[in-house]
């Protein structure tokens, strides 16, 4: 009886203990908490995911050139990857980075989006993301939804991100980018962004592809407006 006391102890000391240094959640160090959308309590471990039988714990950080903040080749490789595989253009997956998390892997938002793509909990399990702070999983998980939005919304850009930032259903909803200041904000920074076409290293990324052509907008005969970066 005196040794379960002690372990309960030891149990409610431990949860305690997380309590206090989760109560904050701006950075991921090792275990953050975030609540999901019924108010549920989520631990993640931040720094630790088994691959092949081995815990990976190291994940690449942002550098700064002059007052540009770039990604290590290892993100920009797994960028370039995952969206060569799903079709969709990685200069708009590396604006939506430098908006979302300013490459930072280990990057949680007040409402609880985490990782370099800012996945909120229920997209992550959504699209099978297990630690959003796993830079390989985290690019899968978001540029899966990216590509979905792309294709739930006919390919038009700013209604895509529109939903990226405040959900398809807000989107679905008000039928356009919601008059919400913080949606119609990021819909504006990340476009300028993509339209920049400027690569986030100063260069061509990877020395592979230019930069895509700028976003046009055209209305077609039946008076549908369509958005395209096809020269």
């Amino acid at each position: 009886m005196h040794s379960r006391m002690q372990s309960g102890l030891k149990i409610l000391v431990c949860l305690s203990a997380w309590g206090l240094a989760l109560s904050r959640p701006v950075r991921a160090d090792n275990i953050v908490t975030v609540k999901d959308e019924t108010g549920r309590k989520i631990y993640i471990n931040t720094g630790e995911r088994r691959t092949n039988g081995q815990w990976a714990t190291s994940v690449p950080a942002p550098a700064r050139v002059g007052n540009a903040i770039v990604p290590s080749p290892e993100i920009t490789d797994l960028v370039q990857q995952t969206a060569d595989r799903l079709q969709v253009d990685p200069q708009l997956v590396h604006a939506i980075i430098k908006v979302e998390s300013e490459y930072d892997p280990k990057a949680v938002s007040t409402k609880g989006a985490m990782g370099l793509m800012q996945l909120i909990p229920e997209t992550a399990q959504r699209f099978g993301v297990e630690n959003p702070f796993n830079p390989k999983e985290n690019i899968e998980g978001g540029v899966s939804y990216l590509k979905h939005l792309l294709n739930l919304f006919g390919g038009d850009l700013p209604l895509s991100l529109a939903a990226y930032n405040a959900g398809e259903g807000a989107v679905q909803r008000s039928g356009g980018v919601p008059a919400y200041a913080e949606t119609q904000d990021y819909v504006q920074k990340v476009t300028n962004l993509y339209q920049s076409g400027s690569p986030p290293s100063g260069g061509h990324a990877n020395g592979k592809k230019p930069p895509p052509p700028p976003i046009t907008r055209y209305v077609d005969e039946q008076g549908v407006v369509h958005y395209t970066n096809v020269e």
